[in-house]
């Protein structure tokens, strides 16, 4: 080739480059040129509503030109770490852990940060490391609206039952920390038993089964997650939404269902499909070396009979 055919030819493959960047064909690492690569672990994709914020996460993927790993932990921190140190070994631009247990996922941050590998925590925080951002429902303030909305729906008395999350994750600790400081506002209302239901329906039924047999006079449950209340909702019977009043948390279509059929009296409802488009928005933000803010909240919102057609 001469050389005036090869400087035609770099022209013309230039122009094309140029061309290829401007109508945005995807995001790519802006030092090699590679299309970009992200990490998602998540907690249990059993839970549903886990399964709306891959769905979020995967799609916002699709949108920026990036690819996306997801990993399942099926609630197991072990797994989860072992998942999050393989996507170090890849090389991972960027890794988004959505952690079974607040504390366990710390060691993996460490090596992930090590490795010059931003790290990025969805739903629940993680209690140390170099965490770049963490992006999340403001669940402090879903507890205390939980709070407010039971306490309305009992005229400011009655005996409760709560059922506690995860030990471990900042979900549960955050919403019954709110849950118990606007609770507090109403002392004709008495928390008459609170126990762990690891986020998990079928535990949720049994936990509430137990209680009810201890306590009968049981009006009111709080469920820190939406899969938790629905089990709460079955040992009820028809007692659920009329007798008992039964209030979750997340907003996940089979809630959103439940609350449209008057068994579930409301659901703090988070946004799961937000939270994992705005955990992946950052991370390529995060990728490219661009500045995050530290705490991104998706804003929470009360769901009940009235409004649940809005939601579904």
């Amino acid at each position: 080739m001469s050389k005036g055919k090869r400087t035609s030819a770099a022209l013309t493959t230039a122009a094309l480059v140029f061309t290829a960047t401007a109508c945005g064909t995807g995001s790519t690492d802006s030092t090699s040129g590679d299309k970009i690569e992200l990490g998602l672990a998540i907690s249990s994709l059993n839970n549903p509503f886990f399964v709306e914020m891959k769905k979020g996460a995967e799609a916002e993927a699709k949108s920026q030109g990036v690819e996306l790993s997801v990993q399942d932990a099926q609630d197991d921190a072990s797994r989860q770490v072992n998942q999050v140190q393989n996507f170090t070994s890849q090389n991972m631009k960027s890794v988004i852990i959505n952690p079974v247990d607040s504390e366990a996922a710390a060691p993996a941050v460490k090596a992930a940060s090590n490795a010059d590998i931003p790290v990025l925590a969805a739903d629940r925080s993680i209690n140390s490391g170099d965490v770049k951002a963490t992006v999340a429902s403001d669940n402090v303030e879903g507890g205390r609206l939980a709070a407010k909305q039971l306490a309305e729906e009992l005229d400011e008395q009655g005996e409760i039952l709560v059922l506690r999350g995860q030990s471990g994750t900042s979900a549960s600790r955050e919403r019954g920390k709110g849950f118990a400081e606007g609770i507090k506002k109403y002392p004709g209302i008495k928390v008459v038993a609170k126990q762990p239901a690891d986020f998990d329906r079928a535990k949720g039924l049994d936990v509430t089964t137990n209680a009810l047999q201890s306590h009968p006079n049981i009006t009111g449950v709080f469920a820190e997650n939406d899969e938790m209340a629905l089990g709460a909702v079955k040992a009820l019977k028809g007692d659920a939404g009329t007798k008992v009043k039964v209030i979750g948390f997340d907003g996940t279509p089979e809630g959103l269902k439940a609350i449209a059929g008057g068994k579930l009296t409301c659901s703090i409802a988070q946004q799961p499909d937000e939270l994992g488009r705005m955990a992946v928005r950052n991370a390529v933000r995060l990728a490219n070396d661009n500045d995050v803010d530290k705490q991104i909240k998706v804003p929470v919102k009360v769901v009940t009979q009235k409004n649940v057609d809005r939601f579904s």
